[in-house]
């Protein structure tokens, strides 16, 4: 046995086992544990237990080990119970440990069965562990796991999102009320600047905030996680020294590969760091382990992920251009449909240019009228879930603070916090937003004077008076947004019963 493993173990026999420990993390120097009845611990013998450097009592009980040491040991305290790091570890999955290792404290084998026998605990143990993993093995599915990875990751940051995107939505109708000239006056610009700095703190350094989260899903250090992410801004970069795309050698630009690509990148870290962790000796681990990972996935990051959605986006363009010169309903379809998967993979920024290409030469922008569908469909999805998941209360909440911000037009509450965690709404909203654009295709030049937020707002922007068309896209978006995720698109696990 590993003198990791010895530790970790000396700390489960003081604080009640692992069937009294709801969850763990760790940070530089402290294992911080979460127990479910605090006065279970004997914290003066844990204190003595040989590795222990201290022993702190605050909102977590924080075990005091040193670098280097502390993520193996609450690595092998959560291999005991099964849950990733910073996972909740449930209670059975805790006394499955416990019966299996037939170590720990007594606190274990509460509730367990006796028969008039005698103890028949073993029996119902093996019996109970054999259902769960039959069950699990049916259930857990790689497409199952990747979603809640991302309901893991993005789950956290909904109340930001709710916050900003309410800034957001409101800096856009102010923006577009200026732009239109219905508004005017300096006192007005300014105001929206300040709301619009504020609201700028999560979605300017969106890829930060993930990649903390996604460091502790994945089981890296979560300022680690929170580097990479920001990486991906390429913060300190001079236009006249650009980073080149490997594939095409153009200038790379800053969040190009998106959000996903930011997990995919932690992802590699955590594989990277974990590998090093074991392999390294303890007294440098701090220092080179960290300093080897964050080059290495870096350099991944640099110069193979972020070209990639690069070489990914510029092929995209050409299909985007096919698409608008065969136009009509079926253009608004394909481009209604596809725009939040873009949004996803952060090959939006590709549109930029052809909006104000567009706007130049003719006044307008026909294009971005249609990608606005695709937000719609996702107002649709969440009314949807929001009439179909009422006994979920965490989930009903959720929708009820993201759906304002999504009828003005900003997709990431709806996105990251409903939709994509769930994993079919995500799509059904993608066929709500096809059918809107559809339409916009099938009526053809409906145009905005200005780039701005979608959603209703936007009918301040709509030139020519062809307001009621985008208006009738819009609500034909929010009902086939509706309709299909109503019918095909409510997970089951998503209508069960939940307290707030």
């Amino acid at each position: 046995m590993s003198k990791e493993k010895e530790l970790a173990q000396g700390i489960l026999d003081h604080i009640g086992g692992i069937d009294n420990v709801k969850t763990v993390t760790h940070c530089m120097t402290r294992v911080r544990l979460t127990l479910r009845d605090d006065a279970a611990a004997d914290l003066e013998g844990l204190k003595r237990v040989p590795g222990v450097m201290g022993v702190i009592e605050d909102s977590t009980l924080q075990v005091v080990v040193g670098p280097g040491t502390v993520n193996k040991v609450a690595g092998e305290i959560v291999a005991a119970s099964g849950v990733a790091l910073g996972e909740e570890i449930p209670l059975e999955a805790a006394r499955k440990a416990e019966t299996g290792s037939g170590e720990g404290s007594g606190a274990s084998g509460a509730g367990a069965a006796v028969g008039p026998g005698g103890s028949n605990r073993e029996e119902v143990s093996r019996i109970a562990a054999e259902n769960r993993d039959k069950y699990k093995k049916r259930s857990d599915t790689p497409a199952k796991r990747f979603l809640k990875s991302i309901s893991h990751i993005f789950i956290p940051l909904a109340p930001a999102f709710v916050a900003a995107g309410l800034l957001a939505g409101i800096t856009s109708v102010i923006g577009n009320l200026i732009t239109g000239g219905y508004i005017t006056g300096d006192v007005w610009t300014q105001f929206n600047l300040i709301l619009g700095v504020i609201k700028n703190g999560v979605f300017s350094y969106m890829a930060i905030f993930v990649g903390i989260n996604a460091a502790r899903e994945f089981g890296a250090s979560p300022s680690l996680g929170g580097l990479i992410g920001g990486a991906t801004l390429l913060t300190g970069m001079k236009p006249e020294q650009p980073i080149l795309n490997l594939f095409t050698g153009e200038p790379l630009i800053a969040g190009q590969g998106g959000i996903i690509g930011v997990v995919l990148a932690v992802w590699i870290l955590a594989q990277v760091e974990k590998r090093l962790h074991r392999v390294i000796p303890n007294s440098i681990d701090l220092i080179v382990t960290s300093f080897l990972s964050v080059v290495i996935t870096g350099l991944l990051t640099i110069f193979l992920i972020m070209p990639f959605a690069g070489f990914v986006a510029d092929y995209l363009l050409i299909a985007v251009n096919w698409i608008l010169e065969v136009g009509g309903a079926l253009s608004g379809f394909v481009l209604g449909g596809i725009w939040l998967v873009m949004v996803m993979l952060g090959l939006h920024h590709i549109m930029t240019p052809i909006h104000i290409e567009l706007i130049n030469q003719t006044g307008v922008t026909v294009l971005l009228p249609i990608l606005a569908m695709a937000g719609a469909g996702q107002v649709g999805a969440a009314l949807a879930l929001w009439v179909r998941c009422s006994r979920n209360k965490p989930l009903a909440n959720l929708i009820k603070g993201a759906l304002p911000v999504g009828v003005l037009g900003i997709g990431e509450p709806l996105i990251y916090g409903v939709t994509l965690p769930l994993g079919r709404p995500f799509v059904t909203a993608c066929i709500g937003g096809a059918f809107g654009g559809a339409v916009l295709g099938y009526f053809g030049n409906v145009g905005a004077i200005a780039i701005g937020a979608s959603g209703v707002e936007m009918l301040l922007l709509i030139a020519n008076g062809k307001w009621w068309i985008y208006l009738l896209g819009l609500v034909t978006a929010y009902i086939f947004g509706f309709l299909w995720t109503f019918l095909f698109g409510v997970p089951k696990e998503a209508r069960e019963a939940k307290e707030a």
